[in-house]
């Protein structure tokens, strides 16, 4: 934060899933202090934030009240209530922190976010993650845009974080491309291997795509069960690029395709787990038996 020492600054994450903790652990070891509430929120994610080492506060004006900044990431189609709560937040208590929109969002919606927060006084930062939750050593990036994107810039182990313009909406747009490719692949993978599994024939269809995607092919039951895991976020995450291609000029049905696949498979045995579920050894045959099966 401008004019403040990083160790000083005091980050409220809403809210502490596996991202939002996982942010939360890498700034906590920069020296940041972190808080976040767990008022109304699952077990599971009452479990990460205490894994993280979050400091637990009684609400989200409590949260509001204490953070120089306030990080939202939570599912796609609920970006624009998480900030409608800190808009009211922030006026119940007079706070004025700085907020980063963190979701996987289109570039309207994320400047729709900032004019209803600005109607609060409020500023954002908009902001994108490329990866799966930080953890030391590893590679997950963060993009940020906006006039004041730069006070988000800590040094966080296992964070490499990217300032891409002052424009809100530029971070997301990098998410919404990004996105689209690799989550757009999994749903390819995932319709072709129901389809060959349908017809007796995954083996053969996995063997031949080896020849062009090893390295895919090698890890393929856990990544066909950690997305569906996540599948029911993604479903929302598909309708946001639908709408910034469709902005764009493309074609918006692809991912409104997309989306259907997901909810889909949000609706199947695998669709059920947890990530922390999915990540657990299981064989193609069993992920693809789990995958056909419709609740």
């Amino acid at each position: 934060m401008a004019g403040v020492s990083e160790s000083a600054i005091c980050i409220g994450v809403v809210s502490a899933g596996a991202m939002g903790s996982g942010l939360a652990r890498a700034w906590r070891a920069g020296g940041v202090d972190v808080v976040t509430t767990v008022a109304g929120r699952s077990p599971r994610t009452a479990g990460l934030a205490a894994d993280a080492g979050l400091r637990l506060l009684a609400g989200l004006d409590e949260v509001v009240q204490a953070a120089d900044l306030v990080v939202s990431i939570g599912p796609p189609d609920q970006a624009g209530q998480i900030a409608a709560s800190i808009a009211a937040a922030a006026r119940r208590t007079g706070s004025r922190p700085l907020v980063a929109d963190l979701n996987a969002v289109s570039p309207q919606s994320v400047q729709a976010i900032a004019t209803r927060l600005a109607d609060a006084g409020l500023d954002l930062v908009d902001g994108s993650i490329s990866g799966g939750p930080p953890r030391p050593g590893g590679t997950t990036r963060l993009y940020l845009s906006g006039s004041r994107a730069q006070e988000l810039a800590l040094v966080a182990d296992g964070l490499a974080v990217r300032v891409v313009g002052v424009r809100i909406g530029t971070a997301s747009a990098v998410k919404m491309c990004t996105a689209s490719v690799f989550k757009g692949f999994s749903a390819l993978l995932t319709q072709a291997l129901l389809t060959a599994h349908a017809h007796g024939v995954e083996d053969l269809v996995v063997d031949d795509l080896a020849r062009d995607f090893p390295d895919d092919m090698a890890r393929l039951p856990r990544e066909l069960s950690v997305a569906a895991s996540k599948a029911w976020r993604y479903v929302g995450e598909m309708r946001e690029i639908s709408a910034t291609q469709g902005a764009a000029g493309a074609r918006p049905e692809l991912f409104d395709a997309m989306a259907e696949v997901w909810t889909m498979v949000s609706g199947r045995a695998l669709g059920q787990l947890t990530p922390e579920e999915a990540i657990g050894p299981s064989s193609l045959a069993a992920v693809l038996e789990d995958l056909a099966r419709v609740l």
